[in-house]
């Protein structure tokens, strides 16, 4: 199979970009090594245990040759105002972009097992391959950048100039021999956008991220207590954060993509937030079966909500706060517990103070 060939029937499948580089080590990886020796990745311990084979492709799938890159564009033009409330006083809470869909892994795979038993089925006997939704133990931003799919923003994330920084990525990584891609170079020129954009610090230089201090990974892939003083950073972000993202001037360029067009989910833009408080296990697996949104399971995600709450709720807010804070799940009663006193705080200029259980 040709590359061009190959690049053509990824468009085919539903894909904005496909590219290729090879399996070589990326040279970035010094990098890696240094960020996990700072500690940036906080919790996040699998990257510190696979580090070596993130390091080197060939270790992931010995033989392997090439690095198709694939890239699928997840902006969705909104409703006036959706997800734009960040910091509102109010009882609706923002979700990240991506968030607002159906679970991009299920999206993707599909047409990524297509893609691959085609370069499989022409490469012959002996041919092996192995794809990845954001799941597999390689550097993908690193090797979508030597691919030529983007480059590595300030931000840490990649950035295109065909797509913005509103797209996902998958890579295929196989035995066969494919022409490589042209890399593409850093275009952040003097913009620090991105840097000033972060509520809480979390990119303290221009290419590094430290995600102790990530809201992203606070609200996500923290399992435990968010720290206090973090909290009143988060503003109504109950899943992730886009800030940085959205700062980037590359977005006047960003498209709607046809493979996550189809699993948009409207209603989690900007969800009600005592709706959201008020569900027990059955309701949230219902409300959030098929998308990312599960990963935090109820208690992470209502932990999310309780402060978001205590960010912007207000005295309409305080009972279902209280009953919340009675929860059989410890981590969702102790941020009830904050958010009721930041809620009171706020109300205290105006005499309305009450007690919890009053």
């Amino acid at each position: 199979m040709q590359t061009e060939t190959l690049r053509r029937r990824a468009l085919e499948l539903g894909f904005d970009l496909c590219r290729f580089t090879s399996a070589a080590p990326p040279t970035t990886g010094s990098r890696f090594a240094e960020s996990l020796e700072r500690g940036d990745h906080a919790g996040m311990e699998w990257l510190a245990r696979n580090a070596a084979k993130r390091m080197d492709p060939e270790l992931v799938l010995p033989g392997a040759r090439t690095v198709v890159v694939l890239a699928a564009s997840y902006w969705h033009p909104e409703k006036d105002g959706a997800g734009a409330s960040v910091g509102r006083i109010g009882a609706n809470g923002v979700v990240a972009r991506y968030a607002r869909h159906a679970d991009y892994h299920d999206a993707l795979a599909g047409p990524l097992r297509t893609l691959t038993g085609e370069i499989d089925s022409a490469g012959g006997a002996g041919t092996r391959s192995l794809w990845y939704v954001d799941t597999g133990p390689v550097l993908e931003r690193d090797l979508a950048q030597r691919a030529g799919i983007g480059f590595a923003g300030k931000h840490t994330n990649l950035i295109s100039r065909q797509l913005g920084n509103w797209f996902l990525l998958s890579e295929i990584l196989t035995t066969v021999e494919f022409d490589p891609d042209a890399p593409e170079v850093n275009r952040c020129g003097s913009c620090s956008r991105c840097l000033t954009a972060c509520p809480t610090g979390a990119l303290p230089a221009p290419f590094r991220l430290d995600s102790r201090r990530c809201i992203s990974y606070l609200t996500i892939e923290l399992k435990g207590e968010i720290p206090e003083e973090l909290r009143p950073l988060i503003g109504n972000r109950i899943y992730g954060c886009d800030d940085c993202l959205a700062a980037c001037p590359w977005n006047r360029f960003a498209r709607e993509g046809r493979l996550m067009r189809a699993a948009v989910r409207e209603d989690l833009a900007e969800p009600d937030l005592l709706e959201l408080l008020a569900l027990d296990e059955a309701g949230f697996k219902r409300m959030f079966a098929g998308t990312p949104i599960l990963r935090t399971r109820r208690r992470g995600l209502l932990r999310n909500v309780c402060v978001a709450l205590g960010n912007t709720g207000t005295i309409n807010c305080l009972s279902a706060l209280e009953r919340a804070s009675r929860d059989s799940e410890p981590l969702i009663a102790s941020h009830a517990v904050w958010a009721i006193g930041e809620v009171e705080r706020r109300l205290k200029p105006r005499g309305t103070s009450r007690q919890v259980g009053e």
